[in-house]
């Protein structure tokens, strides 16, 4: 159960009821709103981040949105409604499971179009439990900013754009629909600040305008860090606080603050606001909003990585370590960067999210640093990249299942939102572009010759690739020596261009590792656009190039995320350290009890 009412509480029922006869306002209100009392916050640091924000969500906004700006809806499970008043006005119930999947709110925006009214009463609270794990609470972000995109795009929300006043409509728009386009917006504003930053440090812009001036440098600094502040999660946990202060003082919220900073409150919010901005913007991109099951059960087993990449590669692993290989390039190509502070200043809060994005998953995981685990999770990682169980696998089981589940958006967007996503993707071959002419084999040349040229090398790379994967296919069953002999040729050919190149051009070595570079950011940049293009690929040899590249993306990508997860799990202490900090004590005996059992059963099966 995830709602509780206390006796003493119930007993102010009547009184509760006797609302409706009175005016709030100008009308009798159609919809009572109650506090509600989070009481699942003392499981581990994230139940209770997740209770902090909940609280001051139905406690602190609520008030507000009700008494004075009057554009609360209905959002929360204790509201009592008017059950005669809304079956004469077509019911609470809305058509679609789609676009209407936040069905509370749609019956707020029925409840004020049709002139009720929506109240909230601090005197009677109802208990109610929230999500305890990370999964879950990503699980029911990702649902609620689906709805959220739904929303905008519903005639609701337009007319009631068209009949609030001005400062309501305002209200509204940023305490509810808005709130997700602002976090949105913040997100896309690091996209454009990082992949801004990388043109002019590979375009050499920085260098010419900014010069050796450190003042400048300095100037932009203080411009660039204003975003610490206002991109990530210290904001978030402002109006726990604020809602804290009015509850318990101002001293005992300070306290809070403090101690959610020391548990990493910081990581949490970060890693919500990329979740928020992922399933929102893919919504208003493509629809396709569905409802997500989020379960409330306590979590005290350890999640698998293969659940954690199925849940998060997408929205927050692959942004992340593009943002990571943008840092890394930046600081390599741009003289700005050997100003160290001046680097530091600059790319601290964007280091932040990076390391949010990936670390979270792992960092509120039970059990997410035990090396055991994590030899265990790899394993596992790799069996289901493997999986092979036909049509009928679940996601759980088979990449490849889980893979075609992830394109299915694109399966019933709209031609605008193919085109959109293509253009999107298109930010990949202008980072190819960039990279091409830092090649010493380039001789500092800016003809777009080089460019054109670059693709040669794209297209050599996919031949080869088609060549060996059908020389595997036809001879690997039978006839290995084949494949040996073509995979011997490919060696010996790659060797004799890079002597030629060596001996007749200006290559440097460096330039095979810049070359790979360009053309693993290409190759992602394809399969992407690939997938738009999926009902025209898929009758072609092509498409199962692309499926079988594709699952080496993936485990590239897992790699990457599994590597600095694997070294902290290996270093001693961290494992003590996450459970002591990030769980209360009755949780961790519990983990320390399933570490043992998962140990024992793990020597039997040795």
């Amino acid at each position: 159960m995830n709602q509780d009412n206390y006796f003493e509480e119930a007993l102010k029922i009547r009184n509760l009821l006797e609302e409706f006869k009175y005016h709030h306002g100008i009308h009798r209100p159609t919809i009572l709103g109650v506090r509600e009392h989070i009481f699942t916050g003392s499981v581990s640091s994230v139940a209770w981040f997740m209770s902090a924000q909940e609280t001051s969500f139905v406690t602190l906004s609520q008030r507000l949105f009700a008494n004075l700006l009057k554009i609360r809806m209905h959002y929360g499970h204790p509201d009592v409604f008017d059950k005669i008043w809304f079956m004469t006005r077509g019911g609470l119930s809305k058509a679609s499971k789609a676009i209407n999947i936040s069905e509370d709110i749609f019956a707020g925006f029925n409840c004020t179009l049709r002139g009720g009214g929506v109240t909230h009463h601090e005197y009677i609270q109802v208990g109610k439990g929230r999500d305890l794990g990370l999964n879950q609470i990503s699980t029911f972000e990702a649902k609620i900013s689906c709805g959220s995109g739904e929303q905008i795009l519903s005639r609701d929300v337009y007319m009631l754009g068209q009949r609030l006043d001005f400062f309501r409509m305002l209200s509204f728009f940023h305490t509810t629909t808005g709130y997700f386009f602002n976090t949105t917006v913040i997100i896309l504003s690091v996209y454009v600040f990082l992949w801004g930053q990388l043109y002019l440090a590979l375009s050499g812009v920085e260098n010419s305008v900014l010069g050796n001036n450190n003042n400048s440098k300095k100037a932009l600094g203080a411009v660039i860090n204003q975003e610490l502040v206002i991109q990530f999660g210290l904001f978030s946990t402002l109006p726990a606080i604020l809602e804290s202060s009015i509850e318990t003082g101002f001293l005992e919220a300070i306290w809070e603050f403090l101690v959610m900073q020391l548990q990493l409150s910081t990581v949490f919010y970060t890693f919500s606001m990329g979740t928020r901005a992922h399933f929102f913007g893919r919504t208003i991109l493509h629809g396709g909003a569905k409802y997500r099951q989020t379960g409330r059960n306590i979590v005290v087993q350890h999640t698998s990585f293969v659940e954690n990449y199925r849940l998060y590669s997408r929205s927050h692993f692959i942004k992340a370590i593009e943002f990571e290989l943008i840092l890394i390039v930046y600081a390599v190509y741009t003289p700005s960067a050997k100003i160290t502070f001046f680097y530091i200043d600059m790319a601290v809060t964007c280091w932040l999210l990076v390391f949010s994005w990936i670390f979270a998953p792992f960092l509120f995981n039970p059990s997410g640093l035990d090396w055991l685990n994590t030899v265990n999770d790899f394993d596992d990682f790799m069996k289901w990249i493997w999986y092979r169980g036909g049509v009928f696998a679940k996601a759980e089981q088979s990449w490849e299942t889980w893979w075609y589940d992830e394109q299915r958006h694109l399966k019933t967007t709209s031609i605008r939102g193919k085109l959109l996503e293509i253009v999107l993707n298109l930010r990949f071959f202008f980072f190819q572009y960039g990279i091409v002419y830092q090649m010493g084999i380039a001789g500092h040349s800016k003809s777009v010759s080089i460019y054109l040229l670059s693709w040669i090398f794209i297209f050599v790379a996919v031949g080869t690739y088609l060549t060996l994967s059908y020389v595997r296919y036809k001879y690997g069953a039978n006839k290995h020596i084949y494949v040996r002999l073509a995979e011997s040729m490919v060696m010996i050919l790659g060797i004799l261009a890079i002597i030629a190149l060596r001996e007749f051009t200006a290559f440097k070595y460096v330039d095979i590792f810049t070359s790979l570079l360009a053309l693993i950011v290409t190759g992602w940049g394809l399969i992407s656009i690939a997938q738009v293009f999926r009902p025209l690929l898929r009758h072609t040899g092509l498409w199962e190039c692309v499926v079988s590249v594709a699952r080496f993306y993936d485990i590239l990508f897992g790699v990457i995320v599994m590597a600095p997860v694997a070294v902290l799990s290996w270093m001693p202490g961290f494992q003590s350290m996450q459970t002591r900090i990030l769980f209360n004590s009755a949780f961790s005996r519990g983990l320390q009890i399933s570490k043992m059992a998962t140990e024992s059963v793990h020597q039997k099966n040795v």
